[in-house]
């Protein structure tokens, strides 16, 4: 067996610079770490003690008020008085330690965007037993009122959830302090960090379960601290890439890194006596290499199957996904997105297997459909290609050990927007549209003041809802387009057409109702372990609604709903008129194309109810069971009488 330098153990390694580093660290290296650490301590202390604590406090219950009123898990009582605007007094019900009664009020309303229950941002009041009054807790509100719906490990794995975002996203908030973003500060790559709001459903938007607060601080978006991947060489025996047709994965890997850092690699390679043209390169994330990689495949990194690099000399920086970063020496070269052993929003944030090899699949699909299709070349609107997947091959290793690994050790490359960018437009991820800075001012209102609400949001809608339309429509391919999958492109305000991207595991359909089957890729299946894992993560289906519900449910019911709800309480937008004005692009692409009439009844937009995907009763009550609820439609008030 052959030993390879590995950091962390008794072997000396080389740096960047070509000198000898032990791995003892030097003391003044020691000393400013602890001085770091000391550094993010004293701030985040502060910030406990400040007006953030109780603003990020009481979003995260009436985001979880919200969630738990509008699917139902708790029964709760409304009343009207004292209340104007429409709204109402929320009450739920729970018990405190002693088993007394004890009630939990907010004031807010029921939407006309399926149905959702909005609070009002004013504190939610805890009543005692005694008729006592006070501003609700989170930790009270999960004890007295959360345990009536869970008990056991499962509600304590939520509740540790809950917490761990309001001390991730508190420390976020000390640090977005500067009153309003200045120019430089609203450009794409810059406005990813900058959007520190998180998922505006799920209450658990930013708990990052896994990271320590000073982990936080060095990855996190809102940090916009630099990034230097770690780079490893997989053995091709011992991995699996998928790439696109675009692209050879040598020259693309060349070119990623620089000639220059290319050559250093392979000369490392043939230091340790190794064939460089028998292994891939690939980046992972500092934090996985340090907490999983170097732990669990050390046997591998042991027989050199894994060989340690070291960082190159591009610096990255962290999207608003965490675990994609955007190059920030050379903004033109790909986005990485990176496995991520973490838990955010819910989710864990590995890479499984399949999905890295699918990518560059489903977006060669995808962009050769778009092509040939003069709607698309017309309208401008493209896929952000992911054009090289490398995954390690858990299926050598022992049963237990690909447990223990699975979708941790995975990297995908995407084409970065500089590549399509138009000398004079600029970029904002969808998400961004319902931003307000620190001075109360949206991001948006320069561009709402100048052209108006009504002639901004028609376009925002037209060049949005457009795309996601025509796919499902003209080919019968369903996207998952949440806030920010989408990238709003733009002329200083004024939208233009949208990029989509994230479709490694992102896209649905049903081969028997695709319009080109025969183009359809041969997908990598998910293993049936990741089925078990996420009942809901699959890509095909037999049931045509299903692949409408799947745009319904990540575009419509949380994206746009969050916008007509955003423009609604900021320039009095009345709900109904942007339902009205999204019916009107439907109806407008419909007249435009009737050779696809067949499918506007087979993908009715326009029904009663769709399936929505309900986000809290899963968290709380596991994913044995599939959990959905019927959500009241808001385009079916708009739609037009048939003949």
């Amino acid at each position: 067996m052959t030993i390879t330098n590995i950091p962390g153990t008794n072997n000396s390694v080389t740096n960047n610079s070509g000198t000898n580093n032990s791995d003892n660290l030097p003391t003044s290296n020691l000393s400013a770490t602890s001085s770091g650490t000391a550094s993010t301590t004293q701030r985040f202390i502060q910030a406990l003690r400040s007006d953030a604590f109780v603003q990020v406090e009481q979003r995260i219950i009436r985001q979880l008020i919200q969630a738990l009123l509008y699917e139902e898990i708790l029964p709760y009582d409304t009343r009207d008085d004292a209340v104007e605007d429409g709204c109402q007094h929320y009450i739920l019900y729970g018990k405190n330690t002693t088993g007394q009664p004890v009630q939990y009020r907010s004031v807010g309303k029921r939407m006309d965007s399926f149905g959702r229950i909005r609070l009002a941002r004013i504190p939610v009041i805890r009543v005692g037993t005694d008729g006592s009054e006070t501003t609700a807790a989170l930790a009270d509100f999960a004890n007295e009122v959360l345990s009536a719906a869970q008990q056991g490990e499962r509600l304590q794995r939520f509740i540790e959830e809950l917490e761990q975002t309001l001390l991730k996203d508190v420390q976020a908030q000390s640090y977005l302090t500067a009153p309003s973003l200045a120019d430089d500060q609203r450009r794409y790559d810059e406005l990813e960090g900058n959007l520190g709001d998180g998922h505006p459903y799920h209450p658990c938007y930013k708990s990052r379960i896994g990271f320590t607060l000073t982990d936080n601080e060095q990855y996190g978006p809102e940090f916009k601290q630099p990034i230097r991947p770690v780079w490893l060489a997989i053995a091709k025996s011992h991995s699996r890439a998928g790439q696109s047709q675009a692209i050879d994965d040598e020259a693309f890997i060349r070119q990623e890194l620089g000639e220059g850092e290319f050559a250093r690699f392979q000369a490392l390679l043939t230091s340790y006596g190794q064939q460089p043209e028998a292994y891939r390169l690939m980046p992972v994330h500092p934090w996985q290499w340090q907490q999983v990689i170097l732990p669990r495949f050390h046997q591998e990194l042991a027989e050199q199957q894994i060989i340690w690099l070291g960082e190159a000399s591009d610096v990255y920086q962290a999207q608003q996904s965490i675990r994609t970063l955007s190059n920030r020496t050379t903004p033109e070269r790909a986005y990485v997105k990176l496995s991520l052993s973490i838990t955010n929003t819910s989710t864990s944030r590995i890479m499984a297997g399949h999905t890295v090899l699918n990518g560059a699949l489903i977006t060669d699909w995808l962009h050769g459909l778009l092509k040939h299709d003069e709607y698309a070349v017309q309208q401008g609107f493209f896929v952000l290609r992911e054009v090289l997947g490398i995954t390690f091959d858990y299926e050598q290793l022992p049963e237990y050990r690909q447990a223990k690994t699975y979708g941790s050790l995975g990297t995908v490359w995407r084409e970065s927007i500089h590549g399509y960018l138009q000398p004079d437009e600029d970029a904002i991820p969808f998400n961004g549209l319902c931003y307000v800075q620190k001075n109360g001012v949206p991001l948006i209102d320069p561009w709402v003041q100048q052209f108006g609400v009504e002639e901004w949001t028609r376009r925002v809608l037209e060049a949005t809802i457009s795309p996601l339309i025509h796919m499902l429509y003209a080919h019968g391919i369903g996207m998952e387009s949440h806030g920010q999958n989408i990238i709003l492109l733009h002329r200083n305000g004024q939208p233009t057409r949208v990029a989509l991207k994230d479709f490694h595991d992102g896209v649905r359909f049903s081969v028997n109702h695709l319009t080109e089957p025969d183009q359809c890729p041969h997908l990598h299946p998910e293993p049936p372990s990741h089925a078990r894992i996420n009942r809901n993560s699959f890509i095909k289906t037999g049931n045509p609604e299903d692949v409408r519900d799947f745009t319904y449910d990540a575009f419509f019911f949380i994206a746009a709903a969050e916008l007509a709800m955003f423009l609604a309480g900021h320039y009095q937008l009345d709900e109904q008129r942007f339902w009205q004005m999204s019916a009107q692009v439907i109806h407008d692409y419909q007249r435009q194309h009737p050779q696809h009439e067949e499918r506007f009844r087979l993908f009715d937009l326009f029904a009663p109810t769709v399936q929505i995907e309900e986000l809290m009763k899963r968290r709380l009550l596991g994913d044995e069971d599939l959990h959905f609820k019927p959500g009241i439609n808001p385009l079916y008030a708009h739609r037009e009488p048939q003949c």
